[in-house]
């Protein structure tokens, strides 16, 4: 068995996820998918802050968090299903490295609208945290700042990374890509 990280990019409602093998100095492509985070069958997972927007936020963070829950049950089960599936193709995951939306005080936000996006972009980063965590990974998160200083610092390996991994090489591949490289050197 060989050594890999899971780096994923925390969307609304769902995440890029790439897997690398090897180390930091010659890691490897393995695996890469688009991953939901939400269960198809209750609409109101995907934006479920936009659900509670009109309530006090008080209100709202116990209303929520029902969907909350099961958001937090999809991204365990996305990571544990990962894990099992390199394990299929000899890699054991040692780390998960996250990039998403930074924690902020959301409380702050006036504009109700705005304050329900914010809190889902923290959710969807937070959820993937905690999975790690669940299955009993250690985690490496990050903000879109502080991976596109890393990816930055590693270009030359992101990029070799994006030659194996082929179409689509967007923004969020590389910084799923950073993540997991940077998980896998830790």
């Amino acid at each position: 068995m060989t050594n890999g990280a899971i780096g994923f990019r925390a969307r609304t409602g769902r995440a890029i996820a790439i897997v690398l093998s090897g180390d930091r100095r010659s890691p490897a492509f393995v695996w890469r998918e688009e991953v939901a985070l939400v269960d198809p069958a209750v609409l109101s997972t995907e934006g479920p802050y936009h659900t509670v927007m009109h309530l006090p936020w008080s209100e709202a963070l116990i209303a929520v968090q029902p969907l909350v829950d099961g958001i937090e049950e999809m991204a365990r089960v996305v990571v544990e299903r990962i894990v099992q599936e390199m394990r299929s193709r000899k890699v054991r995951i040692r780390g998960v490295g996250v990039v998403g939306s930074p924690p902020r005080n959301l409380e702050k936000i006036g504009n109700y609208h705005i304050r329900a996006h914010a809190a889902e972009g923290t959710l969807f980063r937070r959820v993937l945290e905690t999975a790690a965590a669940a299955n009993g990974l250690p985690c490496h998160p990050f903000t879109d700042a502080e991976a596109t200083a890393s990816a930055a610092k590693m270009k030359a390996a992101i990029g070799r990374i994006g030659l194996a991994a082929g179409r689509p090489w967007r923004v969020d591949e590389r910084f799923a890509a950073t993540a997991a490289l940077t998980a896998l050197s830790n």
